[in-house]
C-alpha cells in the first residue's frame, strides 16, 4: 500500500516466503540504489498488540496498519512488511515485524519469532524494542521471552555487526524514567549473563554486540497529545542517526543500497535454512555478485555506446585521429562509473571485478586497439615508401637514404603509438614495431635487388654494346691478331666498366665479398658477351668463308670488281681466297681469350685441308696422318671449342663445293675472253697476204682514190660495227649473234644511211654553193664532210657503247 507521503510493501508473508518482486519495486520507487551508504535500516519488535505499528506510524509517518481496539485485540501485521520514512535524512527504512507471543500461531510455534528476530539483527541499525511499562522488575515480564530471543540468535552470527537497541517503555507511569532505567538495564544485563554463549564470547559484554538506550512514552489512548509530542521529540533523534553521535554513529558492516535486495533476500534464504548466519561472509557474497551485476552493467552499456560503436567502425575502415584519447575518455567514464556504484561494496571484491570489468572491456577493444596499430603500421610503410622513393630519386646514396629514412619512419610510428596507447593497458607495441621493421627492410631489400639488378643490367648492356659490334668486326677480319685485339678490347671494356660499377656500389651498404662477387660476375658477364658473340660468328662462318672467299677472288687489290681478261692466273688468286678464308676458319675454331691460348689449328688446317689436295698420296692412314679426324684439338679444352677439326673438315668440303662455280664460271669467263679479243690471222695468213696482194698493193698506191673508197668503207663499216655491238651479240655464242645480226642488220643501215642524207642536206643549206665549175668539188667536199661527221659521231657512240660494255662486265 502507498500514499502521497511513504511507500510500503510486505517484505516477507506470513509463511516465511520473500517477496523478491515486491522489494524490487520497492527499490525503484524510492531509488534506494542512489544511497549508497547514507541509509539506515530501523525495525521494531515487540508483543503482538503492544502499539508497535502505531508507534512507527506516529514515529515515521508510515502507513502501516493498525490494530482496530473496538473489534477486539488480536493479529495485525504477519510477517515483516517494509516502508520508507518520509522527512528524515537520510533515507531511512523501517521494518514492521509480526509480534510475538500471539495465539495464532501458538505457544509451540516460535520459529519464525526467531527468524524474523535474526533477520531484523542482520539487517538493521536500529532495533526498537516496545515493552509495557510495567512488565519492568517482573519476573514474568512479557518482554524476557523476546530478549532471550534476540539475544539467543545474536550468537547464530558469527561477526555480528553492532546493533542499537532502543526500548521504548510504553504507557510510562508516574516513575520517573531515570528510575525505571537502572531497574531495565539490570534485568537485561541477567538476561544476557543467562543466555548459553559460545566459547569464544563467554566474556565478551553485552556492550559489544549491543548500544542500549531507553525512552518512555505515554499511553497513547489515555494522553494522545502528551504520546504525540514524546513522539515528535523521538523522531528528532532519528535526523542523521547515522553520523557519528547518532543512534547508530558506530555501525559497522553496512551493505551498499544497491545491494541490499540481494542482501536481505540471501539473509533471509539463509535463516529459512537453520543455517549459521556468517556476516562477513555474506558481506563478500552480496558484494561480489551485486559488484558483478554492476560491472556487467557498465560492460553492457559501454558496448551499446554509441561513441563507441562509431569509433570501432570508424578505426576498422581507416587510421583514426586521436584513438586513443577517445577510447580512454571512455574507458575512464564507464569504470568511474561502475566505481560510483560500487564504491560502497567490500574494497577487495570491489577491486577484483572492477579488474574483471576493465580486462573485459580491455578484450573488446583490443581488436580495434590492434587495427588502429595496423592503420599506422601499413601507414607509415606507404610513407616510407614514398619518402625513400623521393630520396633515391634525388640522387642520394642507397645506404644513406635507407638509414635516415628508417629512422624518421620508426620516430612517426612511435609518435603515432603515443596517439592510440590505451592507459589502462600495459599492451607491448614492440611486436608490431618489428613487423613494421620487417616490413620497411624487405621493401628496403627488394628496392635495393631492384637498383642493383637495375645497375647490373646498365653494366651489362653497355658491355654488350661496347664489345659486340667490335668483337663481331674484328672476328669478320679474322687475322693473325684477332684475338689479340679482342683480349685487349675485353680488358679495357672490362676496366672500364669495372671500375664504373664499383664506384656505383660505393653507395649500397654490402659486405666486401658480396661486392667482389658482384664485380666478378660483371667481368665474367663481359667474357660471356665476347664468347656468346664468337659462337653466334662461328655458327655462320660458312657464310664468312664464302663472303671473303669472293671478296678476294673477285676484286683486285684496288676492291674493284675483277675484269677476266686472260692475264689473270686464277690458280693462285683461287688460293690465296681460299688460305683466307681458311685463316678465318682457324680463328673461328677455338677461343684464345686466356693469355696462355697458343695453339697450331691454322697450320693444322693449311697441312689438313690446303696441302692435302695438292699431294699426290693417296693411300693414307685416318687415324694416324689425318689430324682432322677428331672431335677435339690439341691442348685446348671442350669448354673453348667452338668448331671441332671434323666439324672444320665438313665445313671445309661445303665450302669448296660451293665456292667451285665461281672459279669455273672465272675461267669460262677468261677463256672468252681471250677468243673474243683474238681477230687477227695467223702470221702465215698475213705473210701470205703480204706476198699475193702486193700488185693490188701497188695498185692502191699507183691510184689513191681507192685509197679514199677503201678509207670510207673502213669508216662504215666501224660504224656499222660500234652500233650493231657485234662484239657483244658474239659473247653468247656464233648462232645467237648471228640470229641477232640479221635482225638488226638493214635496220641500223637504213638509219646510218638516213643520218648521212640529213648531214648533206644541212651542210647544202647552209653554205649556198654556187653553179658551176665547183658544184662537183663541193659536193665530194661535203661528202667528205658529212663522213668525217659521221664518222664522228659514230667514234663518239663507239665509246660510249664500250663504257656500257665495261659497265656491263663490271655487274657481271
Amino acid at each position: 500500500m502507498a500514499n502521497n507521503h511513504c511507500c510500503s510493501t510486505q517484505l516477507i508473508d506470513g509463511d516465511g516466503t520473500f517477496n523478491v518482486t515486491g522489494i524490487e519495486s520497492f527499490m525503484k520507487e524510492v531509488k534506494f540504489s542512489e544511497c549508497g551508504l547514507s541509509y539506515a535500516v530501523v525495525s521494531i519488535m515487540g508483543p503482538q498488540s503492544s502499539g508497535k505499528s502505531t508507534l512507527l506510524n506516529n514515529l515515521f509517518r508510515t502507513n502501516f496498519r493498525e490494530m482496530d481496539a473496538f473489534k477486539g485485540r488480536s493479529q495485525t501485521t504477519k510477517g515483516i512488511w517494509m516502508a520508507r520514512c518520509t522527512g528524515i535524512e537520510p533515507c531511512t527504512i523501517v521494518m514492521d515485524l509480526e509480534g510475538t507471543d500471539g495465539r495464532e500461531r501458538g505457544e509451540d510455534d516460535t520459529a519464525f519469532e526467531k527468524q524474523s528476530a535474526l533477520f531484523a539483527l542482520a539487517v538493521s541499525d536500529i532495533v526498537l524494542i516496545n515493552m509495557w511499562c510495567h512488565d519492568i522488575g517482573r519476573e514474568q515480564a512479557a518482554n524476557k521471552p523476546l530478549l532471550k530471543t534476540v539475544f539467543q540468535v545474536m550468537m547464530r552470527l558469527f561477526s555480528p555487526r553492532k546493533t542499537t537497541l532502543l526500548f521504548v517503555i510504553r504507557d510510562k507511569t508516574r516513575t520517573p524514567l531515570e528510575n525505571l532505567e537502572p531497574v531495565l538495564r539490570e534485568d537485561i544485563q541477567k538476561i544476557w549473563d543467562s543466555v548459553p554463549k559460545p566459547q569464544a564470547h563467554k566474556e565478551t559484554p553485552l556492550s559489544e554486540f549491543f548500544n542500549v538506550e531507553v525512552t518512555a512514552l505515554s499511553s497513547y489512548e489515555e494522553k494522545e497529545e502528551q504520546f504525540k509530542e514524546q513522539v515528535a521529540n523521538l523522531r528528532q533523534r532519528f535526523q542523521h542517526s547515522i553520523a557519528p553521535g547518532g543512534l547508530a554513529g558506530d555501525r559497522r558492516g553496512v551493505v551498499p543500497a544497491s545491494g541490499f535486495s540481494f542482501s536481505a533476500q540471501q539473509i533471509w534464504k539463509v535463516i529459512k535454512e537453520n543455517k549459521d548466519l556468517d556476516l562477513p561472509a555474506h558481506k563478500v557474497m552480496v558484494a561480489t555478485v551485486r559488484c558483478e551485476e554492476i560491472a556487467n552493467e557498465k560492460y553492457a552499456t559501454f558496448s551499446a555506446n554509441e561513441e563507441w560503436c562509431q569509433l570501432e567502425e570508424a578505426v576498422q575502415s581507416g587510421p583514426v585521429q586521436g584513438f586513443g584519447k577517445k577510447l580512454n575518455s571512455l574507458l575512464g567514464a564507464c569504470l568511474s562509473e561502475y566505481d560510483l556504484e560500487a564504491t560502497y561494496f567490500d574494497e577487495g571484491v570491489r577491486s577484483a571485478k572492477q579488474k574483471q570489468l576493465q580486462e573485459k572491456l580491455l578484450q573488446l577493444v583490443q581488436p580495434s586497439f590492434l587495427s588502429a596499430l595496423g592503420h599506422i603500421r601499413s601507414g607509415i610503410v606507404d610513407k616510407f615508401k614514398d619518402v625513400f622513393d623521393k630520396a633515391l630519386n634525388r640522387g642520394e646514396g642507397f645506404s644513406l637514404a635507407a638509414k635516415n629514412c628508417i629512422e624518421s619512419s620508426m620516430a612517426q610510428f612511435d609518435e603515432a603509438c603515443a596517439d592510440v596507447v590505451i592507459e589502462l593497458a600495459d599492451w607491448d607495441t614492440s611486436k608490431v614495431r618489428e613487423k613494421l621493421r620487417r616490413d620497411i627492410d624487405a621493401h628496403v631489400a627488394s628496392v635495393r635487388d631492384a637498383k642493383l639488378s637495375e645497375l647490373t643490367s646498365s653494366y651489362e648492356e653497355k658491355l654488350k654494346e661496347a664489345l659486340s659490334g667490335p668483337v663481331e668486326a674484328l672476328l669478320d677480319e679474322a687475322s693473325g691478331d684477332t684475338w689479340s685485339s679482342i683480349k685487349k678490347l675485353l680488358r679495357r671494356e672490362t676496366e672500364s666498366a669495372v671500375s664504373g660499377f664499383s664506384a656505383a656500389l660505393a653507395g649500397f651498404d654490402m659486405d666486401e665479398d658480396t661486392r667482389q662477387k658482384m664485380i666478378s660476375n660483371i667481368a665474367d658477364y663481359a667474357r660471356g658477351v665476347v664468347e656468346g658473340k664468337a659462337r653466334d660468328e662461328a655458327g655462320r662462318v660458312l657464310i664468312r668463308m664464302k663472303d671473303r672467299f669472293t671478296m678476294l677472288f673477285s676484286h683486285d687489290t684496288d676492291s674493284m670488281p675483277r675484269v677476266w681478261t686472260g692475264k689473270e692466273d686464277i690458280r693462285t688468286i683461287t688460293k690465296t681466297a681460299r688460305s683466307a678464308s681458311l685463316k678465318l676458319l682457324s680463328v673461328m675454331a677455338v677461343i684464345r681469350l686466356d693469355d696462355g691460348d697458343t695453339d697450331n689449328i691454322e697450320k693444322t688446317l693449311a697441312v689438313a685441308l690446303i696441302d692435302s689436295s695438292s699431294s699426290n698420296v693417296t693411300d693414307r692412314s685416318i687415324t694416324t696422318v689425318d689430324p682432322l679426324a677428331s672431335s677435339t684439338w690439341e691442348k685446348v679444352p671442350s669448354s673453348k671449342t667452338l668448331i671441332t677439326p671434323v666439324q672444320c673438315k665438313s665445313l671445309w668440303r661445303q665450302f669448296k663445293t660451293e665456292t667451285e662455280y665461281s672459279v669455273s664460271q672465272a675461267i669460262s669467263a677468261q677463256e672468252a675472253n681471250k677468243r673474243n679479243n683474238n681477230w687477227l690471222p695467223p702470221p702465215w695468213a698475213i705473210l701470205a697476204l703480204i706476198i699475193l696482194g702486193f700488185n693490188e698493193f701497188m695498185t692502191l698506191l699507183r691510184n689513191p682514190l681507192y685509197l679514199l673508197v677503201i678509207f670510207i668503207g673502213y669508216l662504215l663499216i666501224k660504224a656499222l660495227w660500234v652500233q650493231l655491238d657485234i662484239t657483244g651479240e658474239f659473247r653468247h655464242g656464233a648462232l645467237p649473234g648471228l640470229l641477232s645480226l640479221s635482225t638488226k642488220f638493214v635496220p641500223t643501215v637504213m638509219n646510218l644511211m638516213k643520218k648521212l642524207a640529213d648531214e648533206g642536206a644541212d651542210n647544202n643549206t647552209r653554205r649556198n654553193p654556187p653553179k658551176g665549175d665547183y658544184k662537183a668539188a663541193n659536193d665530194g667536199s661535203a661528202a667528205s664532210s658529212s663522213a668525217s661527221s659521221n664518222v664522228s659521231v659514230l667514234d663518239n657512240g663507239t665509246k660510249h657503247n664500250r663504257t656500257e660494255y665495261a659497265s656491263s662486265s663490271k655487274f657481271e
